[in-house]
């Protein structure tokens, strides 16, 4: 099955980045404020509960469904472990897995036998495993029209090649922290936009590291099950 070649997850794996940004710690503000300042207070209450609700997720599975610019569509299953173990899978008949160990990720490609390798460190990634790292100054609230929807617009500046993501959270009770990421909208560098839907959330599961493994084509034509 070759579905998935017009849907290179380069772009899931920069939104996917661009939210576990988000999953580091912000400092609220502190002291008196202005009316002007009072609204500026809101939006960074806002992005604080949003880094919260990140931040409470130990397990996660969603399904996914992944359209491209084109309007191709692809589906699979999200797993998420913290710290930093992260995986795409879009079925076991798929030319391509994204995952990442907790050390590095990787993009693995079936068809051509080959395996991208990014340490986690030198990626986005690496702000899962570096809880101290301030990245207040990526994520921007974008205003949505409704209280029970928050809207993050993320990018670095300084790292433009990661494109930029919108992350999307709705309220809910029975998430961790309130707060369900529903989709994401990613841009990539070349203005390619691609938007990443959740659904059946769940959380809190029993997730074995094995989860987060892969079978490597350059030794073997198996595919993870």
């Amino acid at each position: 099955m070759k579905t998935l070649k017009l849907l290179r997850p380069r772009v899931a794996i920069a939104a996917l980045a661009g939210a576990v940004m988000l999953g580091t710690g912000l400092g609220a503000p502190t002291g008196p404020f202005t009316p002007a300042e009072a609204s500026a207070q809101t939006r960074s209450a806002d992005l604080n509960r949003a880094v919260t609700a990140l931040r409470s997720i130990g397990t996660m599975k969603a399904s996914f469904e992944q359209i491209d610019r084109s309007g191709n569509v692809a589906r699979g299953t999200m797993t998420l472990k913290r710290p930093g173990k992260i995986r795409f899978d879009y079925g076991k008949n798929a030319d391509l897995l994204v995952v990442s160990n907790g050390k590095s990720l990787y993009m693995v490609d079936y068809e051509v036998r080959q395996v991208e390798r990014w340490p986690i460190k030198n990626s986005p990634l690496g702000a899962l495993l570096d809880p101290e790292r301030d990245v207040a100054q990526y994520g921007t609230l974008v205003p949505t029209g409704s209280s029970d929807v928050i809207s993050i617009d993320v990018r670095d500046p300084d790292r433009p090649e990661f494109g930029r993501i919108n992350l999307i959270f709705v309220r809910n009770g029975n998430a961790p922290g309130g707060l369900q990421l529903t989709h994401w909208v990613a841009l990539d560098a070349q203005n390619h936009r691609t938007t990443v839907r959740l659904s059946s959330h769940r959380y809190g599961i029993a997730v074995p590291d094995s989860t987060f493994s892969f079978d490597d084509p350059r030794r073997s034509s198996r595919r993870p099950g």
